[in-house]
């Protein structure tokens, strides 16, 4: 284990997540301000389980889980395997509709005055639609858009297709004054023509990556250890292609604010992706290994922003490091 890798676990260790805290440095993202740059990715995060660990209201935003026009079962079990540095996942998202999470999760995380990104899914545009328009009068501060999940077998297609990602916008952006974010995959030979697809129309701001698709083989049996036989790869294995998407969409588009995700494990990885152009970093896979990560991360990112004062005032007025840098 390496000394860096070391410090990490002890981090890890002593870090006490529950302690009131409060951020020095936050961000704005399309206008929304976020009370540090680091929120948890849409899927990895349950208020039952995390608010054990610490208040969301103290994070830049919590991305919750993606909800449905009704409830969807997901996909069949097994439904994860490991990799090395990463899991391979195809849950399918599952989730109890959208009228449930009226009705329960996103009234009581704006109790607790946490700062809420809705991800919504869909089979199609229709699907889409009813989500955003019953959100539209809700208590959330920004909706995004899933065009990009690799788990389940329709509404992902829209993701890979910048006139069909249009013909969706066209649709939704009529619906809701809220910050639009539209969340796109690595699963295409060029990202910038999806970006550009999403910004030309109506869309505030994009989130990247959604996880690449994988397969692992269950070597005794010769078979797929996923019953979906593929799924989405995620965590530290897929950090290095995240931050060269989100560069090359910044290189493209220099202050369209982007939110950045894809092996999120320590501040120095979120720093990484502020200096890629992001506006914000959002932590998934760490937090499914250490539950109190996303807090850990934004304390460690706190810390290291002190340091470099010209990204932190940026980050505070809604810009972002290529700006700084014109």
């Amino acid at each position: 284990m390496s000394a860096r890798e070391t410090t990490t676990e002890l981090q890890h260790v002593h870090f006490d997540a529950t302690e009131p805290r409060t951020f020095r440095h936050p961000t704005v993202v399309a206008g929304v301000p976020w009370k540090s740059p680091i929120g948890t990715a849409a899927g990895t995060y349950n208020l039952d389980a995390c608010s054990v660990y610490y208040n969301p209201a103290i994070l830049g935003a919590v991305s919750t889980k993606g909800v449905s026009p009704v409830p969807w079962e997901g996909n069949p079990a097994p439904r994860t395997a490991e990799t090395p540095a990463g899991t391979v996942n195809s849950v399918g998202l599952q989730n109890p509709g959208v009228d449930h999470y009226l009705e329960d999760d996103l009234p009581r995380l704006k109790a607790m005055g946490a700062t809420v990104v809705s991800n919504v899914a869909g089979h199609s545009d229709d699907d889409f639609a009813e989500v955003v328009e019953k959100l539209a009068v809700s208590a959330a501060d920004m909706l995004e858009i899933n065009v990009s999940c690799p788990n389940v077998k329709s509404g992902t297609s829209v993701g890979k297709d910048p006139v069909a990602l249009c013909t969706l916008l066209k649709r939704l952006r009529p619906l809701t004054d809220k910050p639009l974010i539209i969340k796109l995959t690595p699963n295409v030979d060029d990202v910038v023509p999806i970006a550009r697809a999403a910004i030309e129309n109506g869309a505030d701001a994009v989130s990247l990556i959604n996880t690449f698709v994988g397969m692992r083989i269950d070597t005794r049996t010769g078979r797929p250890i996923l019953a979906n036989v593929t799924g989405g790869v995620s965590g530290p294995a897929v950090h290095p292609m995240a931050v060269a998407m989100v560069y090359k969409i910044r290189q493209a588009f220099h202050d369209f604010p982007i939110i950045a995700m894809g092996g999120t494990f320590s501040g120095d990885d979120a720093l990484e992706f502020l200096y890629a152009g992001a506006n914000a970093v959002e932590v998934g896979s760490a937090a499914l290994v250490d539950p109190a990560a996303p807090v850990r991360i934004a304390a460690e990112l706190d810390e290291l922003l002190d340091s470099r004062p010209v990204l932190a005032d940026a980050l505070a007025v809604g810009k972002n490091w290529i700006q700084v840098q014109d």
